[in-house]
């Protein structure tokens, strides 16, 4: 059996380097075990191959050194620089077009910065402060202090009362009893009392409203339109639309009075704004 297996091989050379094997008779092409070159064999002898093939690298030996794998910028970062985003395609912008950027006051130190508009929170970069940018849409009641730079909306369902809100823009709806420091607008579209301070860029009261302030309201400016009583304060302009009915202590640097409007109470006309509130 053995006699059989011998005769029904040949030796084939190989046509790169020389090489001598055993192959079996019937062979057609093989790959040579020195120089991994693949061939073909016609009658028994090897020739080169008429089509190129791949050829396989020799196997690497553990003392040769590993080569650096290449590193390519893309194309992007090389027109437009390592830390610069990405260009949008005009679809996308219009389709998700990007918000603006936002300003936002430190709720430690109180110094001011920007960010950008899709940002759910940020670090103060003077002290280092954690600052909430949630928004807040409150539709039941709610008993728990909040303070975030961004909006909050109290639905006809919600209610506040008790703590205190600190946001940037603040529109009321419902009912509010609790102190109010807004970096923005106040808008307040519903009936009711505001027991706690309140202080703001601009106060809106709108028509229809009914709104009492127990306690003094300090705001750059304000727009009234409903039923106010109160003390309010204002370093800019007071507006008295035509439905506005204003009765209490009025301290601003400019009182505009539409025709139509009422206020009673004192006026007190301020030559030099006021120091901020710290």
């Amino acid at each position: 059996m053995a006699d059989e297996s011998q005769r029904h091989c040949i030796e084939v050379a190989c046509p790169e380097c020389g090489q001598v094997q055993a192959e079996p008779a019937l062979v057609v092409s093989t790959q040579c075990r020195a120089c991994r070159a693949n061939f073909q064999v016609v009658d028994g002898k090897g020739v080169v191959r008429k089509h190129p093939v791949a050829r396989l690298a020799p196997p690497r030996k553990d003392t040769d050194p590993e080569p650096a794998p290449r590193v390519q910028k893309p194309a992007i970062a090389r027109r437009f620089g390592p830390s610069a985003p990405a260009p949008r395609s005009f679809l996308m912008r219009w389709l998700y077009p990007e918000k603006p950027r936002r300003e936002v006051h430190c709720f430690n130190c109180g110094h001011p910065f920007s960010t950008i508009g899709e940002a759910q929170s940020s670090q103060c970069p003077k002290c280092g402060g954690y600052i909430s940018l949630l928004d807040y849409d409150i539709s039941e009641v709610w008993n728990r202090r909040i303070q975030t730079g961004g909006n909050v909306v109290i639905r006809k369902t919600g209610s506040i009362s008790g703590v205190t809100v600190r946001c940037h823009h603040l529109t009321v709806l419902g009912e509010l009893a609790g102190a109010v420091e807004c970096s923005g607008d106040l808008v307040i579209r519903n009936h009711g009392k505001i027991t706690g301070t309140v202080q703001c860029r601009h106060l809106r009261i709108e028509k229809g409203a009914r709104v009492e302030f127990l306690n003094p309201v300090n705001a750059t400016t304000a727009t009234i339109d409903g039923n106010v009583r109160g003390q309010i304060s204002c370093t800019g302009a007071i507006t008295l639309e035509k439905r506005a009915r204003l009765q209490g202590l009025v301290r601003t640097s400019s009182l505009v009075v539409k025709s139509g409007a009422k206020h009673i109470g004192i006026i007190e006309m301020l030559t030099d704004p006021p120091a901020p509130p710290a």
